[in-house]
């Protein structure tokens, strides 16, 4: 359970109940808002990246796939009439430790795209990942 609790100047903080996390949301400044943390749809794209992140992370373990140190860069644009997410840009880039082979990349990338958050986005909302750095074993 998450408990929200708006904090005025279109700021939230968020409590993860059973671990007493928090976090706090900001409007961005290009609607109305200080920008002075994640902005709602920030975290809509981080939970996208933090999920396809742990779909290939299941798969790794399973697989023995070491992927400590795997970034993943978002880029998020915003659409009007009516403003929302128009599209998600995630780019990963492998640590030079990680050597993949096609195969291994294939099954990762799958299971990224298999991950619940982007199967619970709208469709009108483009999801796209690329790989920007990728080791591949000869």
């Amino acid at each position: 359970m998450i408990k929200v609790i708006y904090q005025g100047n279109l700021r939230t903080q968020a409590t993860h109940i059973n671990s007493q996390n928090q976090l706090i949301t900001d409007a961005p400044k290009d609607n109305h808002g200080k920008g002075e943390a994640f902005s709602p749809t920030d975290l809509v794209c981080s939970s996208l990246a933090s999920c396809q992140m742990t779909m290939m992370g299941i798969l790794a373990q399973r697989e023995g796939i070491n992927l400590e140190g795997l970034e993943a860069y978002i880029e998020k644009i915003m659409v009007d009439n009516p403003r929302r997410i128009g599209r998600i840009k995630i780019t990963y880039n492998c640590p030079e430790t990680l050597l993949l082979t096609v195969t291994e990349h294939e099954k990762l990338h799958r299971a990224a795209m298999t991950c619940p958050v982007g199967l619970s986005l709208h469709n009108d909302i483009v999801q796209e990942v690329e790989w920007e750095t990728l080791h591949l074993k000869a």
